[in-house]
């Protein structure tokens, strides 16, 4: 988002300045390029001034006298050694009066012809084309008519060089160029700072949620700067977390309060039932077990509810722990359990492997874990439990020859009650794994399930290598 965010805020600076840049740099192109036209035009109204009112040949005739041309063409000499500029002054039928340098002759096409034959006409030159650093072969033509009597009787061509003109505005459009690129810079800074301003309450935000979405739900959203939207976004947060806490832990209550007084009843039920047993008539003691197994059944439902409200409301403390040692003494734990059912329960020689968790909440989520890969890998089977570290995590995981789950099982294994429906003949009230997830969460840690190589479900507990902000 910060990458997006940057992206647009620098795109919509660099439109702006370049909105400005480029009229602007034409209007500088234009004005340097005015200041040209204008001296030129002043310069060819003085060469008409200097010509004499009178005296003027006709087309094709004998010229100026001697000492009036000579004063002409040495003024026109010096101004052309003095600027550059190629200057002449024509009779309509185009012979030269007094040209520099000698030999130069009237441009018949382009914008210079054009701005020669609107002076025969009668009419000053329009403002020529305008000339840009990328035209080298451009000139610059300014011609004027010499009207007596209504008459043009002459007219003054100027045609200048445009190297100087291009180099001024080249210049001029280099320092435009460094003050945008200069202005681009500080957008980019200020981009930077308002971006992180706008979304440092949206990363403290994004930090909280994510912390709540993995149970822990202490976190709060800190008082920070930013816009006042999303300043009262994180205080409606912050409300919302707090209710859902209310909402869970009157929850939690129920279903501790409500198995704990639901326990003493089916205890004193369960007694008058081998009460009654003892008084019923002989051939009723397949109903009377039947019985015996239902309030059993239901005894370890109230356990297991009790056992996840439990784990839900505990904030237990993290702390270093020698996980090997707390893995390889709940392996020798349920060594009984596996070889009465005939199962080979092995962890190996792992070395040794430190992690930061709760060590009885990691030891009954692993108990758990262990309970359920015993209970459904068959006699003869192996469960095998491997130790491994992870980039900031240290992995435990236990794996099964039983019959596994499928994909669509396997998105719903450690949900609250359920079971596979291939599996509903094996004992259990499908709260196990899910009180080991809710304990491996509570210690910052989490619960994975993949299906084993051939067959069977492997089952993967992670918890932090180290103590986590």
């Amino acid at each position: 988002m910060r990458t997006r965010l940057l992206g647009i805020l620098l795109a919509l600076m660099a439109g702006v300045l370049a909105a400005l840049g480029v009229p602007l740099a034409a209007s500088m192109a234009a004005g340097e390029q005015s200041r040209v036209v204008v001296d030129r035009m002043d310069d060819v109204a003085r060469f008409a001034q200097e010509l004499p009112t009178q005296g003027l040949p006709a087309p094709g005739g004998d010229g100026l006298d001697a000492p009036q041309l000579r004063a002409l063409r040495a003024e026109v000499v010096r101004y052309q050694a003095l600027y550059g500029v190629r200057t002449g002054l024509f009779l309509p039928d185009e012979t030269a009066l007094a040209v520099a340098p000698a030999g130069w002759q009237l441009p018949q096409t382009g914008p210079g012809g054009q701005a020669v034959q609107e002076a025969k006409d009668g009419r000053r030159s329009h403002n020529p084309p305008q000339v840009w650093p990328w035209t080298p072969d451009r000139t610059l033509t300014i011609a004027s008519p010499v009207v007596r009597d209504g008459d043009v009787v002459a007219v003054v061509v100027t045609e200048s060089p445009t190297g100087p003109l291009r180099a001024r505005i080249l210049h001029r459009w280099l320092w435009l160029a460094g003050g945008e690129a200069v202005a681009m810079i500080a957008a980019v800074l200020l981009a930077v700072r308002l971006t992180e301003w706008v979304l440092r309450p949206v990363r403290t935000l994004d930090r909280a949620t994510h912390d709540i979405a993995t149970g822990r739900m202490n976190a709060r959203v800190a008082a920070v700067g930013g816009p006042p939207e999303l300043r009262r976004l994180a205080g409606s947060f912050n409300e919302m977390a707090d209710h859902v806490v209310l909402a869970l832990d009157q929850q939690r209550a129920f279903v501790a309060d409500a198995s704990h007084q639901l326990r003493n009843p089916l205890s004193a039920l369960l007694l008058r039932v081998e009460l009654l047993g003892l008084e019923l008539p002989e051939g009723h003691e397949a109903e009377l077990a039947q019985v015996r197994e239902e309030g059993t059944r239901l005894a370890r439902v109230l356990d297991d509810l009790l056992g996840l409200a439990t784990a839900e409301g505990s904030r237990p403390q993290p702390e270093p722990v020698d996980l090997t040692s707390l893995v390889l003494a709940r392996v020798d734990g349920w060594q009984p359990v596996a070889q009465q059912r005939g199962i080979r329960l092995g962890s190996g020689t792992p070395s040794y492997l430190k992690a930061w968790t709760d060590p009885i909440g990691f030891g009954s989520a692993l108990d758990a874990v262990l309970d359920n890969a015993l209970k459904f890998s068959p006699p003869g089977g192996t469960v095998a439990v491997t130790l491994r570290t992870g980039r900031r995590e240290v992995l435990v995981t236990v794996t099964d020859d039983g019959p596994g789950l499928t994909e669509e099982e396997l998105a719903r294994a450690g949900d609250r009650f359920w079971r596979s429906p291939r599996h509903q003949n094996v004992d259990g009230s499908g709260l196990g794994l899910s009180i080991a997830r809710t304990l491996l969460l509570a210690g910052g840690g989490s619960l994975e399930f993949a299906p084993a190589e051939p067959h069977g479900l492997a089952v993967t507990l992670s918890v932090p290598r180290d103590q986590r902000s």
